[in-house]
């Protein structure tokens, strides 16, 4: 029996570039950076005083006033991204249908500013000052919860919470749950909003995160031999995908096919990748051989690129492994040196720019990629946008405790 076909019909992006997948696409292309000094709290005592924060997004555009208490900034922006992934779609969901469309939205870390303000509430007053809506605000599958409640949606509901390949992995189980009958859509993707005082200090003190505080927007810097660490990101990407013939049938805009997913773990350290890439090397290949292709059909990674010293190392030499001689015909670019990284969110929303970049045939660039890292000798598609043919492209996700992610789209046919 042949397996099903799956298309994406519907992108919604909220990010440090823009609050739509339009605007934050025009900030890409045009290589601007979203990372800037943090205006959420007070950073006088903070190691790190920058990040990628969202602009103007205003939560009361997308709930009531008395619901914005019952959630934290992740669900916010998964509802938004969802809202608008919907409408570019045009999908109904209607009463005959509800059940076979479902929701699965991933988040690595969910309401972090929830638990600081309740934790802070515990401390100064007490276990009666705690909020009775503290756990569904924070809990990580409630933005599929409140997304699925919204939209009606009563087929599969998950949510994964796989570190920083949260996102990917949504996408990838919404995939196979379509595939194999499941559902005949789903509303899938990654969101994060975790741009807190205990987050940021959390990661300064893993000394993971850029101290480039007297040049924000060139701290994130994947490849380049000058990065010292990635730029924390926030908002969200959310699919739709949809059964093809579904789609076609009620005439649905198309923008890509996914084709490909990958799963593997590192099987090494808690934070550290495998120090030779073999895991990523290994979900690159997974997600090409569950496609059925030779992988010198790909034409571009959307890679993970976090702008680290020892994973951006390492990632190039994955791809190198996984395509030999290919890896160095084909252009990757991290989009993450303009958006920062969104840590479960970054899945759903790299995931998004890679469709659009099949569906535009534009590859976004990597910026700050002033001096290459000789050990990142690949083409990083560095500083400016490119036109290019795209016919097969990967998204990657990697993250804490050694869990990886592939995802792989293609131009429609």
């Amino acid at each position: 029996m042949s397996k099903r076909r799956v298309v994406v019909t519907g992108v919604g992006l909220v990010s440090p570039l823009g609050n739509t997948s339009a605007d934050t696409w025009e900030g890409l292309i045009a290589g601007r950076s979203g990372v800037g000094p943090i205006t959420r709290f007070d950073t006088s005592q903070h190691r790190v005083r920058f990040a990628a924060e969202t602009r103007n997004f205003d939560p009361l555009n997308f709930v009531e006033k008395k619901e914005m208490k019952k959630m934290d900034f992740f669900i916010f922006y998964a509802i938004a991204a969802t809202r608008e992934a919907m409408a570019d779609s045009g999908l109904a969901i209607t009463p005959e249908n509800a059940e076979m469309i479902g929701t699965y939205i991933g988040s690595g870390i969910g309401g972090f500013g929830v638990f600081e303000r309740e934790h802070t509430k515990l401390v100064e007053g007490g276990p009666s000052r705690i909020s009775p809506f503290f756990i569904p605000a924070s809990i990580v599958n409630l933005a599929s919860g409140y997304v699925s409640i919204i939209h009606g949606t009563k087929g599969p509901n998950s949510a994964t919470a796989t570190a920083c390949s949260s996102g990917s992995h949504a996408i990838g189980d919404s995939f196979k749950i379509i595939q194999r009958g499941d559902a005949v859509a789903m509303i899938c993707g990654g969101t994060e909003g975790a741009i807190t005082p205990m987050s940021v200090g959390g990661f300064a003190a893993m000394h993971a995160l850029s101290t480039r505080n007297d040049e924000p927007h060139r701290a994130s810097r994947p490849f380049d031999k000058d990065r010292d660490g990635f730029v924390i990101g926030e908002g969200a990407g959310i699919l739709i995908l949809e059964e093809y013939e579904h789609a076609k049938a009620r005439g649905a805009k198309i923008y890509a096919e996914i084709v490909g997913y990958g799963m593997t773990a590192d099987a090494f350290h808690i934070t550290s990748p495998s120090e030779d890439g073999d895991g990523a090397r290994r979900v690159m290949l997974r997600s090409i051989q569950d496609a059925g292709i030779d992988p010198t059909l790909i034409d571009y990674i959307n890679v993970h690129g976090t702008s680290t010293p020892a994973g951006d190392v390492l990632e190039t030499t994955a791809i190198k492994r996984a395509f030999g001689d290919h890896a160095y015909r084909l252009a990757a670019s991290s989009t993450k040196s303009m958006t920062g990284h969104l840590l479960g969110g970054a899945g759903g929303l790299e995931a998004g720019i890679t469709v659009l970049a099949v569906k535009h045939q534009m590859l976004p660039p990597t910026i700050n990629l002033d001096n290459p890292d000789p050990k990142c000798d690949l083409d990083y598609v560095a500083h400016t946008a490119r036109q290019a043919r795209v016919h097969y492209a990967l998204s990657n996700s990697f993250g804490f405790g050694g869990t990886n992610a592939a995802l792989l789209f293609k131009t429609i046919e």
